[in-house]
């Protein structure tokens, strides 16, 4: 049986600028066996979710609502993610960083240290190696394929943690068939990495990222970009927080619930660490 701990997070809620409206945020605590080190998320408008560890597992479960804002999560299943063969990742092939699905509920999950793509038609069957960039190979052990997402017309988008410069733009991969392009880039700006990525039902591009101090520890960025073509616009901040009020926020999923309220959904990688904790932090797109 799987056993749940939830705390709510007594904290004020941070306020955010302009269209996202703050509904909630929780502290989640389990003790099921691997629980920790969610890296991404993807959640279905009826607010169950999947989510991966970076040590290889999914997680699957249902967030709750009271009142229209976020107030529990319950955990209900748990399983390794295979490999090619059918068996459970292991070594360094674990570190799953990126996760986006299809309306159809078949998935991608993007991989730091070995770097690569799998696709999966669900949480039970093997996976399936997408092609690789040759560009993948110069990306750091601990900063490659961070961030997943689908675009409007279903394409494959990865971006890196890291540009490789503080000067140099996030090269934004998209899949074409059976070839990685980079059809445009994101500014890089301050000291913030990206760590997840998601499109929006309004067709825009939002993306996560993070800083850290060791006086103040992580804060948190959401910056949304419109796309026209293959051109990007320079794109507008949603969501900044001071260092230490949320935590390690890596995953982010955009979703419409069944009300037709859009849903943008963070969720913190707690790196196994006691210091840290798997925060969910839940806002209300408005505009």
């Amino acid at each position: 049986m799987i056993r749940l701990v939830l705390f709510l997070f007594l904290l004020p809620v941070l306020a955010s600028a302009g269209a996202l409206v703050p509904s909630g945020r929780i502290v989640w605590k389990s003790d099921v066996e691997g629980f920790g080190g969610l890296s991404g998320i993807e959640v279905a408008q009826d607010g169950t979710f999947l989510a991966i560890s970076d040590r290889g597992m999914f997680f699957e479960g249902r967030l709750l609502h009271s009142a229209g804002r976020l107030s529990g999560v319950e955990l209900t299943g748990r399983a390794p993610i295979l490999d090619s063969k059918g068996r459970p990742l292991d070594a360094r092939n674990t570190d799953a960083e990126g996760l986006a699905m299809t309306p159809e509920g078949r998935f991608f999950v993007s991989f730091e240290s070995n770097q690569r793509v799998m696709e999966h038609a669900d949480t039970e069957t093997a996976a399936t190696f997408l092609p690789r960039d040759p560009a993948f190979r110069s990306f750091n052990y601990n900063s490659g394929l961070e961030a997943l997402a689908l675009d409007p017309q279903g394409r494959v988008v990865a971006i890196p943690e890291r540009s490789g410069k503080l000067t140099r733009p996030f090269p934004v991969y998209r899949l074409e068939g059976d070839v990685w392009t980079v059809p445009f880039s994101i500014p890089r700006t301050e000291g913030f990495l990206v760590t997840g990525a998601d499109f929006g039902p309004d067709g825009r591009l939002y993306v996560l990222e993070r800083d850290f101090t060791w006086r103040g520890g992580f804060s948190t960025r959401v910056r949304r970009f419109a796309l026209t073509g293959d051109s990007l616009s320079a794109g507008e901040t949603l969501l900044e927080t001071p260092p230490g009020r949320l935590d390690n926020m890596e995953g982010i999923s955009l979703w419409v619930d069944s009300d037709g309220q859009t849903r943008l959904t963070l969720i913190a990688d707690d790196n196994f660490n006691l210091l840290q904790n798997t925060v969910i932090a839940e806002y209300l797109v408005t505009d």
